[in-house]
């Protein structure tokens, strides 16, 4: 089971060395094209959740964060156990959580930076914190319905 704590840890580690990156190397709303109409590295703030709602509501934040950490760890202790695939999406799921609730933390702010363009969309500018987040549930909603096919399949 720590195993799944230290996946936690490397995305945490992972997103706070990309954020510091930008932050001392980048100036505010500087941008850098890694490929021309598609991704670029924007250096972005937002004090808000994704597609800036919310913003400067920094209380609801810290509140809701601590509630999902630590639902999550009581989850992963009590049901992810024996499932490896719910455990590593909870991983990722708590690891991008607390990423950017230190940003908040001790910031007021997110920092994002991965700026992509789809379909000549611009996509909100996010972090590896949200792609973790993004990615952790993904997971959760795969290993929910393996599971739920498991156990339809052993009621037959």
């Amino acid at each position: 089971m720590i195993w799944y704590y230290v996946i936690a840890l490397f995305i945490i580690g992972i997103d706070q060395l990309t954020k510091w990156i930008i932050v001392s190397t980048m100036e505010l709303g500087e941008r850098i094209t890694v490929i021309e109409n598609f991704f670029y590295i924007t250096s972005h703030r937002n004090s808000g959740a994704a597609w800036g709602i919310l913003q400067g509501q920094m209380l609801f934040f810290y509140i809701v964060t601590a509630v999902v950490v630590i639902g999550i760890i009581y989850y992963m202790q009590k049901f992810a156990k024996n499932d490896t695939l719910l455990a590593i999406g909870l991983s990722f799921v708590l690891g991008g959580a607390i990423g950017n609730f230190i940003d908040r933390l001790f910031h007021q702010e997110v920092v994002d930076f991965a700026d992509f363009y789809i379909f000549n969309y611009n996509f909100p500018i996010f972090n590896v914190a949200d792609s973790a987040l993004t990615i952790g549930v993904i997971i959760v909603i795969i290993a929910t319905i393996m599971d739920e096919r498991k156990k339809g399949k052993a009621k037959k």
